[in-house]
């Protein structure tokens, strides 16, 4: 296609979308950016209700760097656009029994925490945290963006990842270095923030730490939607079109090679790639449906294992809270049993672990003055295992979740509120057509990582393309953004012939 003008199109205006989005509008392709909802960011979405601003998440922004290099490529400066903001502690982990543990990149004071609750573990903390570094390096910088097309390639990546025991779990080689059962959790936690469990997600996972420790944790003014806004202003600055409200209803084929896109306003636009940045299955076997490779991959795609969902109680009270942080882990009584309750048995247990956003203690824009901005998140199994009426049963675990909030935080947390809302498995479902309602797409065990993930080039569609969090990497901000360099880089290749 070389001389003549070249069209692309993403759809879907998730972090994973606006990234591949930029790259190929700043490499000279013309970009259309096709987004389903009334605003731009996917599961970035976000709420303005009462003069609170709620984010519908993600909210932990680590690796600013992979972001800041989406407006390096063409000269531009990340701070146009965006005031990115640290965040200390990064977490503040809480257990029943009153112990906190604030996490993060100080190393004497995180080391003196440690101490605190097990003196022999300081060693082994450290022996963690080299370890972690190696798996960082392997992991995330070495594979982050490299796209896995063949099993060729898993195959040459195979004796690094046994050297460093990736069919472990992520809690299996957390507990050969710490003794201790809240270090055990703190060390471990962290990919249940892309959907993982921590006592079968790939020990790889572990680069988490190190990716924290070098980076940092941070909150971008105004919440995450500024990001997403800030994504949008660049792409736009570049050339690129952006189309919002109008969900793509086919993506249309002829032979192996997908010719153009079909919209629910009855748009339609030719383009010589296209990439998705939905859900895996929905792009398969809805946008793709009438095509046998699209019905047989989503049909493939269906069988695999699903991470979990969540459940969402947004809420804005009355009050500053500067002694809540940002971030805070709330950790029930139970760890693997209620890991095992979400993961594998698929019921609703009577108790939970909490992960509960306080953006307005470092960013007061989110909250009208004198107020506070909170949301209390709670993982829950996927509809596939768990099968209940949400609309009946969502009212009531709000209310158990503002309960525990309030029991352990805020202890007339009813009388404070001004608004409130939840958000569970159902509206994923029906707002980002996801799969079973699952908040992070294919669950990241090893045997559905890297190849044996949805490929970022489909292997048979040949100028048909994924982006996001169902493909290799993986959920997360640096997962998509790492997806999309890896995809950018065959799109850019292919179209250039």
């Amino acid at each position: 296609m070389t001389g003549i003008e070249r069209r692309a199109c993403v759809i879907g205006a998730g972090f994973g979308g606006l990234a591949l989005a930029i790259r190929l509008q700043a490499a000279g392709i013309e970009t259309t950016l096709v987004e389903a909802r009334d605003k731009p960011g996917g599961r970035a979405y976000y709420w303005e209700r009462d003069g609170f601003t709620f984010d519908a998440g993600p909210t932990v922004v680590t690796d600013p760097n992979c972001l800041r290099e989406l407006w390096d490529i063409t000269g531009h400066d990340m701070a146009e656009d965006v005031d990115l903001m640290p965040v200390a502690p990064f977490y503040r982990l809480n257990w029943p029994d009153g112990t906190n543990f604030d996490y993060t990149n100080d190393g004497p004071g995180l080391r003196g925490q440690i101490a605190r609750l097990n003196p022999a573990d300081v060693a082994g903390y450290e022996a963690f945290l080299e370890y972690s570094a190696a798996v960082y390096r392997e992991g995330y910088v070495r594979l982050g963006s490299v796209p896995f097309l063949d099993f060729q390639t898993m195959v040459k990546a195979a004796p690094a990842l046994a050297k460093h025991q990736a069919w472990r779990s992520v809690y299996s080689i957390v507990s050969s270095f710490v003794e201790n059962e809240k270090l055990r959790e703190a060390l471990s936690f962290h990919t249940l923030l892309v959907g993982g469990n921590p006592m079968t997600t790939s020990a790889i996972y572990a680069l988490i730490h190190k990716l924290e420790q070098d980076g940092g944790v941070w909150w971008a003014r105004g919440g995450t939607n500024r990001l997403v806004a800030g994504m949008v202003r660049h792409f736009e600055r570049l050339g690129g079109a952006v189309r919002l409200h109008d969900p793509v209803v086919r993506i249309e084929t002829l032979g192996n090679r997908v010719t153009g896109v079909e919209t629910q306003s009855g748009w339609t636009e030719r383009f010589h790639a296209i990439a998705s940045n939905g859900d895996v299955v929905h792009t398969y076997r809805d946008l793709l449906g009438g095509n046998a490779r699209g019905r047989d991959e989503g049909r493939r795609l269906a069988k695999k294992r699903f991470s979990p969902s969540l459940f969402v109680v947004h809420f804005g009270i009355e009050g500053n809270w500067p002694g809540i942080p940002h971030h805070m882990i709330l950790f029930g009584p139970r760890y693997k049993g209620l890991l095992d309750d979400i993961y594998r048995n698929g019921v609703l247990p009577s108790d939970f672990s909490i992960y509960l956003h306080h953006p307005s203690v470092t960013d007061p824009s989110m909250a009208p003055e004198g107020m506070s901005t909170f949301y209390a998140l709670v993982p829950v199994a996927h509809m596939g295992k768990l099968a209940v009426d949400w609309k009946q049963i969502g009212p009531i675990l709000e209310q158990r979740i503002l309960d525990e909030v309030g029991r352990r935080l805020i202890p007339d947390i009813h009388q404070r509120i001004v608004t409130k809302f939840h958000y569970a498995p159902r509206d994923f479902a029906l707002d980002l057509s996801s799969h079973l309602g699952s908040a992070f797409s294919l669950e990241p065990i090893l045997t559905q990582s890297a190849w044996f993930r949805a490929h970022n080039r489909d292997a048979v569609i040949e100028n048909f393309y994924l982006v996001g969090a169902g493909t290799h990497p993986g959920a997360g901000i640096p997962g998509v953004v790492g997806s999309a360099k890896a995809t950018a880089g065959l799109m850019l290749e292919d179209l250039s012939r």
